[in-house]
């Protein structure tokens, strides 16, 4: 998996949402994350297709929806999702959000019923690799009782300010990769006094910044960027290395720029 992905969440789907793809590919992305949810499957595989780059040098992402969110209907998603993005596999599936309403065992036995969907299809070998987006701990614990392949990757919101540490920790304990989506937070984040310090110190942006704090922490960002000059800053994050004492600071950092979406409060 490239260590850097391009996420496409909330890009406009407009007469310039299929040239922002086509820009990232020239700039050397590789790895597309989309999703059921974002309706946008077929824009990029267009794009893709007529990239004229072999299809086995992509990474492609998408995540089930929560109307899907269930044995009986998962693999359809995942049929639906194929025929959109015009492949025949996926690098990576996972299942978007947690149901986490109600009973916990009836939210449980709702995440185990989708995951033993992901298994079969994974087993079947029509998807590279299986896991899960915003799954805390204790969404986690009882899918791996019942699971038979564990999650090989957990999608959260992580930049500085919301470094969600114990997810984090749990995740690296069970040895499932976590990747960041909404690693830049939000415009407030990006102004915030430490980054811009540090950004300063290195002679780079705070974007860079926010992302090199991901790959410091093992985590594999997923920034979005919709013009050249930010597609291009956010790959170029190879060249200097964060202070032990910057990465710390950045990982204490108050509580910044959540997007206030906790898999527990929302209601899909």
């Amino acid at each position: 998996m490239p260590t850097i992905g391009f996420g496409t969440w909330q890009i406009p789907i407009n007469e310039h949402f299929q040239s922002t793809i086509q820009t990232a590919i020239q700039l050397g992305y590789r790895h597309f994350d989309t999703a059921q949810i974002y309706n946008n499957a077929a824009l990029i595989g267009d794009v893709i297709r007529e990239s004229g780059i072999p299809r086995s040098e992509f990474f492609l992402t998408s995540k089930i929806w929560a109307s899907h969110r269930s044995f009986e209907s998962a693999e359809d998603a995942y049929a639906m999702i194929l025929e959109q993005l015009q492949v025949d596999y996926l690098d990576l599936l996972l299942i978007h959000w947690p149901a986490a309403q109600g009973e916990p065992m009836v939210w449980q036995a709702q995440n185990a019923g989708t995951w033993r969907a992901f298994e079969k299809i994974y087993k079947a070998g029509a998807v590279r690799a299986i896991g899960v987006s915003n799954f805390l701990p204790h969404h986690l614990v009882p899918l791996l009782a019942r699971a038979k392949v564990k999650p090989m990757v957990n999608q959260l919101e992580i930049h500085p300010g919301y470094p969600q540490r114990a997810a984090l920790r749990f995740c690296m304990d069970h040895g499932i990769l976590v990747q960041a989506w909404s690693p830049l937070g939000r415009g407030t984040l990006l102004r915030h006094p430490t980054l811009e310090k540090i950004a300063a110190a290195h002679g780079v942006t705070p974007a860079q910044v926010a992302l090199r704090w991901c790959l410091e922490l093992g985590i594999a960002p997923i920034p979005k960027a919709t013009d050249f000059h930010h597609q291009k800053e956010d790959l170029d994050i190879f060249g200097f290395q964060l202070t032990p004492e910057e990465r710390d600071e950045l990982t204490l950092m108050p509580q910044t720029a959540f997007s206030g979406l906790h898999p527990d409060t929302v209601t899909f």
